[in-house]
């Protein structure tokens, strides 16, 4: 005996099939590959680019003192921003719940020894707050782009 719902099952299968080509095919047509955008971010045949990966780690420094701590992070987020207006610092931004991981750091520099150059500039990192390690890291080219981006979307100042 056949199974009476073979055939619509199949039906709704094969639906659910070409509806997912025909989706597909849309949205390969909405995508245009913009060449002067990809040699502008130093983007790669597949969009990407290689970076320098930096993971923020607790340091060994216990600064109690209030004004002395709330001053290094002040020049902490000073020198990401200068950092970022340099095209440097692609991305940087705190972990939540990650101790002793505390943020990170993507570098568009070409090795580890010019991402430690620019880490050493910071205040916290050169305090002990903050102890740095560095990956090679290959991501979308686009992420030269999130510090643009981001200035249209910030409501407020981190200070």
């Amino acid at each position: 005996m056949k199974n009476k719902h073979f055939f619509p099952s199949s039906i709704a299968i094969l639906l659910l099939a070409l509806q997912g080509l025909s989706v597909a095919e849309e949205n390969s047509e909405q995508v245009t590959y913009d060449a002067a955008l990809a040699e502008k971010l130093g983007a790669d045949d597949y969009g990407m680019r290689p970076y320098i990966f930096v993971t923020l780690l607790t340091g060994p420094a216990e600064i109690t003192d209030a004004d002395k701590r709330n001053e290094l992070f002040r020049g902490h987020f000073s020198n990401m921003g200068k950092l970022a207006e340099e095209g440097k610092l692609v991305l940087a931004g705190p972990f939540m719940e990650a101790e002793p991981k505390r943020g990170l750091f993507i570098f568009d520099v070409s090795t580890i020894e010019d991402a430690q150059a620019l880490v050493e500039t910071d205040p916290a990192v050169a305090a002990g707050i903050f102890e740095a390690e560095y990956t090679k890291y290959y991501g979308s080219a686009a992420l030269k782009m999130v510090n643009d981006i981001h200035g249209t979307i910030q409501k407020s100042a981190i200070d």
